[in-house]
């Protein structure tokens, strides 16, 4: 049987805490994508910089978490 996913943040696709590489390795999509929509929401309405603090302190770290074998 399959072992779910499990939302991390990036290990390789950082730029500042590793969020949207996170989220891009997550959902399988580039990475500048999510980046882009957080850049969005953050100009239209600021809730793209709460929810990317937020997920900044509730998603674990991966280099904080052991490599598979």
């Amino acid at each position: 049987m399959e072992e779910p996913r499990k939302l991390y943040r990036s290990r390789s696709q950082r730029m500042v805490a590793g969020v949207c590489g996170g989220l891009a390795e997550y959902f399988n999509v580039d990475a500048t994508l999510i980046r882009v929509l957080f850049l969005v929401l953050a100009v239209v309405g600021g809730s793209g910089l709460v929810i990317y603090l937020l997920m900044w302190i509730i998603v674990p770290d991966a280099r904080k978490i052991p490599p598979p074998t």
